[in-house]
């Protein structure tokens, strides 16, 4: 097996039961599954451009439109999301939850787009319509996507958000957290409340505080230079300080590490993509394989 590939017989067997079936209902049968999964995690790991996909993983075309084709029907966020309920159901979950962010410059390749949003788009959260669209923002790095994270205490992805280089960290922190959904094995709704949440002081703010207390999640989030302040200063009327543990605190390195993993692949660490959903497909990809490992 040539070093490059990715799934192990262990990780393919784990995943192929919930593929979709290689005849599909019109035309031929499609190419392997297994084949074009390691050829775009090679495209991705390299961070070349598709059509220097080497030969031995077949017609660039087929991989780039099966990557397009399950980011579009929610292919790749089902596998995610049945490795980590088979985590779950095996107890193998710390349900300790690390949340933060990291900026990844876009590479010209995948900036020049139109920049206008699709027919029906919306303004994302810092008014640009293009950041709705595509994730992409100016920031001082130039422009830029910003992945936000979530992940168990063991540093394996549970939820990924889009958006763009120039959107503050606490205005997304409520939507990572409604990304969280483990379905549980048997009956019952699947899990979608962590037992403790660590963040940065980026995420210190009084609606992420009362988010988290209507939720009855525990948190640990230190507070800020300014609110530690303001607080002191309204005396009594400030209210109380927030509940801090700084040895709980040290465990927010695993989402740091996630990122340090994830960005080991060229193409994750720059983005090269146009478009969001197909840049956040290989983000799935390469959680899939945290998981599986």
């Amino acid at each position: 097996m040539p070093q490059t590939e990715v799934l192990t017989d262990a990780a393919w067997a784990r995943i192929e039961p919930m593929l979709p079936s290689t005849k599909p209902q019109r035309g031929g049968r499609w190419r392997d599954h297994r084949q074009v999964i390691e050829a775009i995690a090679w495209k991705y790991r390299t961070g070349s451009p598709w059509r220097e996909l080497p030969e031995r993983y077949g017609p660039w075309q087929t991989a780039y439109y099966r990557l397009t084709r399950w980011a579009a029907d929610g292919t790749w966020q089902r596998l995610l999301e049945a490795v980590q309920a088979d985590a779950d159901a095996a107890g193998e979950m710390d349900w300790l939850v690390a949340v933060d962010s990291t900026l990844v410059r876009v590479h010209q390749h995948g900036a020049n787009t139109s920049r206008s949003a699709p027919p029906g788009g919306s303004p994302g959260p810092d008014g640009d319509r293009r950041s709705r669209s595509h994730a992409i923002g100016r920031s001082r790095g130039g422009l830029t996507t910003k992945t936000h994270l979530a992940v168990d205490g063991l540093g394996r992805p549970l939820a990924i958000v889009l958006t763009a280089g120039n959107v503050n960290d606490t205005t997304v922190f409520a939507a990572v957290l409604s990304e969280i959904r483990v379905v549980r094995s048997g009956r019952g709704r699947p899990r979608t409340r962590p037992r403790q949440v660590v963040a940065d002081k980026g995420y210190s703010s009084r609606a992420n505080q009362r988010l988290l207390a209507a939720r009855g999640i525990a948190a640990t989030i230190p507070e800020r230079a300014d609110q530690l302040a303001n607080r002191r200063a309204r005396g009594s009327s400030g209210g109380r300080p927030y509940c801090f543990e700084a040895h709980t605190y040290r465990r927010r390195n695993v989402v740091e590490r996630a990122f340090n993993r994830l960005k080991q692949w060229r193409g994750i660490a720059t983005r090269y993509d146009k478009h969001a959903r197909h840049y956040r497909a290989g983000l799935l990809l390469a959680s899939l394989l945290l998981w599986l490992k």
